[in-house]
């Protein structure tokens, strides 16, 4: 099994770099590492960390540098979500052109239960508060370990990492999140954590169920681009399904709502169109609704 370590230089990355053969028995390993080029002699100082780290370990390494606050401005994205974009677009590319079997990624049990607040916070479905999980190419074998239990380990065998800076900024919600919230959270429930993980097994699970609804009637309704609306309206549960279908396209949720109140009223749909960030749905003569996915919109 050849194995791709996603290593930033921070302390979670390092104690996934440092414990790798233990993580994943008898694979090899390689590193990548991004310089997202956002704080300046920061970044650079984080990517000659990796590089010196991987020389004394005699590790293979993968560097790539992005722009990435000109991507996030060209596509209308916010910093972090352009970072990810980039990052697993890179890590897909190198697994298919280098072999690898999987990513690994340094996300834990804290990041699990932020990324689950944040989500809660946003507005989401049932599959935003699945908790992060595996997912295609990309494995996170820290989701059971705690930010404490990280820190205490790399402490215990006086092992360095890199600190980033931006991780005390109150300008992300994440961190305010870590920093204020989540505290107090604790204080209430020291088990806050395996809480959470315990609930978020439970709603994968109820999830896994609602996916399996939707697969077994999604070629029912949606027909060459076409959601047949008396098809969608005859289901158990056709918001849900209709939200499904729709969320490719990026609509918002007062789209959606709007979306949902012409087909339940029975109007005719024909001209109407609902336009969202990666997708159009537009009204036809008839019953029926054409889903249009293009990026470009």
């Amino acid at each position: 099994m050849k194995v791709l370590l996603a290593v930033s230089g921070g302390i979670d990355s390092m104690y996934m770099a440092e414990r790798a053969p233990e993580l994943f028995p008898g694979a090899s390993f390689a590193v990548c590492h991004c310089n997202f080029r956002l704080r300046g002699d920061e970044s650079d100082g984080d990517e000659a960390f990796v590089r010196d780290w991987c020389a004394r370990k005699g590790m293979p390494l993968f560097v790539k540098s992005f722009p990435t606050a000109d991507f996030a401005r060209q596509n209308d994205l916010s910093i972090e979500m352009a970072a990810r974009e980039l990052r697993y677009s890179w890590f897909g590319e190198l697994c298919s052109s280098e072999g690898f079997d999987c990513v690994a990624v340094a996300h834990n049990a804290d990041d699990n239960a932020e990324t689950f607040f944040l989500n809660l916070l946003r507005g989401t479905g049932t599959r935003g508060l699945r908790g992060m999980g595996d997912r295609d190419f990309i494995v996170r074998p820290l989701l059971g370990i705690s930010r404490t239990e990280i820190r205490s380990w790399m402490e215990e065998r006086g092992l360095a990492w890199r600190e980033d800076s931006t991780n005390a900024s109150p300008a992300y919600k994440r961190n305010r999140l870590r920093g204020e919230v989540i505290p107090v959270l604790k204080e209430m429930n020291p088990s806050l954590l395996s809480s959470l993980g315990r609930t978020m097994e439970h709603i994968r699970q109820v999830d896994d169920i609602a996916e399996d609804y939707f697969l077994s009637v999604r070629d029912d309704v949606l027909r060459s681009g076409m959601i047949r609306i008396r098809t969608l309206l005859a289901l158990k549960h056709p918001r849900y399904v209709l939200f499904r279908l729709a969320e490719p396209a990026g609509l918002t949720e007062t789209a959606l709502d709007n979306l949902w109140e012409l087909i339940n009223s029975g109007r005719q749909v024909g001209g109407r169109e609902f336009v969202g960030k990666r997708g159009i749905i537009r009204g036809r003569s008839g019953w029926r609704l054409e889903l249009i996915l293009d990026k470009t919109l």
